[in-house]
Order: structure tokens, then sequence, then C-alpha cells
């Protein structure tokens, strides 16, 4: 744990010392695009923080090598150097796309070939485990087909959630959190090795995001870009993948006693299927809410429209920060929910507490709908935004009282879509005219 530990602050300390001169490169390359109607921040924004990103993942690569315990990670499987490969072509694809914004089309086929080239180094699907048939082993194809699905899918949910400042890099570092803790089980209390390149995935990645969060919370200073979405989407892939189609279920010793109880215990087998989707749930909810609002409006279901989730937090009246922490909030929730189950899966606990913190999300979401206003005697102990506005009388030339000031009703900020750092991998960026 101590090694892991380590390399994840190294990792977090070379992407934050490098992102400051990274912010200035990108100033200087001219990686700042002009602000938009629709966009969410005020002022032009450089990009490309991928490239400290990536320049953290390779130096927590580097030393894990270098570290006893994990040194045998790197001799026992390839895994490291194919995710490696993959990154660097991933993250050359996100850098010129951040600077000369390249056709849709391109990064789509450098996304399917980054993951191509993990797959020939060996960082590929082999069997998957399906409820009530159990492993089935996979074909060279149909295990490459899929790794390559889930590569191109998780790259571009993360890329879908970087809306806001903060936004991706928390919930995938969250995400990551989550992940490690699963994977490292599996190594540390089943015994098995395979699980060992996941947890050191999950650790390179949760310092990758944690370096670069205190320069992209709101105000942000520096966006990641497609270099760095792109990035951390694939090394969250390479991570459900690694655990999911190499650690064989069969080593866990899962079939023994009752039926009932092999069912409960097989649990942890399918997580993997699952946790990836705890970065994509959210995503994928609030495209398919889109679809379905843009279709009832008569309106093409991929036409532009201010109706995302982190926007409709905005316009209910949250504040930026706010409204990331939220999101943080149901990621934090379904992640560590699905973890609890795997430990447990026939605790009935698990479930209502995932209900009840539920319940108190949504009476966060509601909060700003109701605005707590002071009494008089207390007015003069709490902040200006909690106290009421007299009414006031304003008077005209001749002395005489024209207009009464009542108490003012907040207006919601009408904000655009995602811009720069909220558009998708795959999708094409309008130019500013």
């Amino acid at each position: 744990m101590r090694e892991y530990l380590l390399t994840l602050c190294i990792t977090a300390a070379v992407t934050y010392l490098l992102t400051g001169p990274v912010r200035k490169f990108a100033i200087v390359a001219g990686a700042m695009p002009e602000i938009r109607a629709r966009d969410v921040h005020r002022e032009p924004t450089p990009r490309l923080g991928g490239i400290a990103m990536f320049f953290g993942l390779c130096a927590g690569l580097l030393v894990a090598d270098h570290l006893t315990n994990l040194h045998e990670v790197f001799e026992k499987s390839n895994e490291p150097r194919a995710l490696l490969s993959g990154a660097a072509l991933i993250w050359l694809i996100g850098v010129l796309d951040d600077k000369f914004e390249i056709d849709a089309l391109i990064k789509l086929g450098g996304q399917m070939i980054a993951a191509g080239v993990m797959v020939v180094q060996g960082l590929t699907i082999l069997w998957i485990p399906l409820p009530g048939v159990g492993t089935v082993a996979l074909t060279q194809w149909q295990g490459t087909l899929l790794t390559v699905a889930l590569v191109v899918i998780t790259i571009n949910a993360v890329n879908f959630v970087d809306g806001l400042d903060g936004l991706a890099a928390g919930m995938v570092c969250i995400a990551a959190a989550a992940f490690f803790m699963y994977a490292y089980r599996i190594w540390y209390s089943y015994g098995i090795e395979a699980a060992a390149p996941a947890s050191l995935f999950a650790a390179i990645l949760m310092g990758m995001c944690l370096g670069f969060l205190p320069h992209n919370m709101h105000p942000a200073r520096i966006f990641m870009g497609d270099s760095g979405s792109m990035l951390i989407g694939l090394v969250l892939a390479a991570g459900a993948i690694s655990v999911t189609g190499q650690v064989d279920p069969d080593l866990m010793n899962l079939f023994s006693g009752s039926e009932r109880n092999a069912v409960h215990q097989m649990v942890p087998v399918y997580i993997p299927l699952v946790m990836p989707l705890t970065i994509i749930a959210i995503p994928a909810a609030d495209l398919i809410l889109a679809i379905v609002r843009r279709t009832w409006r008569g309106q093409s279901p991929f036409a532009a429209d201010r109706g995302h989730l982190h926007h409709r937090l905005l316009e209910i009246g949250h504040s930026h920060s706010r409204a990331v922490l939220i999101m943080y909030f149901f990621s934090a929730l379904i992640a560590f929910g699905a973890l609890a189950y795997s430990v447990n899966a026939a605790s009935m606990w698990i479930v209502l507490s995932v209900v009840f913190l539920s319940a108190i999300g949504l009476v966060l979401l509601l909060l700003p709908r109701f605005t707590p206003r002071a009494p008089r005697w207390a007015e003069g102990f709490v902040p200006p935004r909690y106290r009421r506005r007299r009414a006031t009388a304003v008077a005209g030339a001749e002395g005489e009282a024209v207009a009464e000031v009542a108490d003012e009703e907040r207006v919601p900020v009408t904000v655009g879509v995602s811009g720069v750092n909220g558009a998708t991998a795959v999708g094409s960026r309008t130019r500013s005219r």
C-alpha cells in the first residue's frame, strides 16, 4: 500500500508542478479559443492541460518500475507498457485537436487505433463473466472488438462530462478511488497478482486528477482539453479491461457452499462490468434526457440546447462550485455503493444507505428553490443574502413617493452549453465567428 501511495503522490506532484508552465506554453502557442455565446466561462482560458497529466503518468510509471514490489508488475505483465503506448498516441491526438481542432472522424479513428495498440501488446479482454452463464472465453476478434468498444465509450463519456470547471477530473478521481479499492481487495484478499496492474493504473489516475484539480477548480486557470479528457478516459478503461478480462474468476474459489451463497459470492466478479459505468452513468443519463427532451419539442436529437444536467443546476440557483460538488456526490454514491455491494451483497443496510443518501442528494438539488430569510432581530448576525430587503420609498422631484422597492426574487442566470472543455471527443467544435 505504501508503494501505491508513493506512486500516487509522485504522479500528483509532477502533474501539479508542470501545469503552471504548461499554461504559459498554451498561451504562447495560441491554444486559447475565443469566448462564444454559449460558453460557461467568461474569459479566454488556455487548454492543453493534458500535457502535464501525461508527464505525470510517465513519472508514476517510472517510479513504480523502480519500487521493490511494484517492479514485479512490469516483469510479469506487459500491460503497463501497453497502457503507455496507447496513452502516448491518444495524448498526441488530443494535443493536435486542442491546437488545430482536427476532424471528428480522425479523432474517432485515433481512439480506435490507440485501443488497438493496447490490444496488440496484450491489454485485452480474454474472458467475460456473465450472470447465469459463468465465465465465457472470447475469441481473439471478440476480445478485440469488446476492448476497442469499451475504450472508445469510456473516452467519450469522460469527455462528455467535462463541461464545468473541475467536473471531469473530480468525477474520474472518485471513480478511480473506488476502482482502486476494488482491485486492491482482489489482489490482497484473494492473492491474485493479475489484479496488481489495475491497482497501479487506478493509483496513477488518482494522482493525475488530484495534481490537476487545484488549477482546474472554479474559476479554472487552465482546461485539460481533449488531450487530458481522452487520456484519463483511456487510463480508466485500461484498468477496467485489466481486472475484467485478465483476472480469472475461478481463482477466487467462489463456487463453494449452497447455490445461494455462490450467487452472493460471485458479485465481486461482476463488479468490474459495473464499475466503469460509475463514470458513464451520469453523462449517459444526460444524453438520454437530452434526446427525449429535443424529440418531444420536435427538434433534432443532435441539436444543441441549454438543458444539460450541470446547466440545469446552475439555472435553478446553484453556484458553479456547488453544482460541481453535487455531481461529485452522486458519482461517489454510485461508485462506492457498487463497491460496498461487492463486499457484502447480502446486506440490506447497503441498499437502505444508498436510498437514504439519494434522498439527501435530492434535497440538496431543491435547496436553491427555498431561499431562507432570517428574522428581523437576527439580520445583523447573518450574511446579507439572508436578510430581508426593506421597502424603500423613492422620492420624486416634488417630494412625493413615486415607487416602492419590494423584496427581489432571485433570477436564475441563463448559461450556455459547455464550451471548449465540454465538447464531446468525437464531436466537432463550432469555430467562433
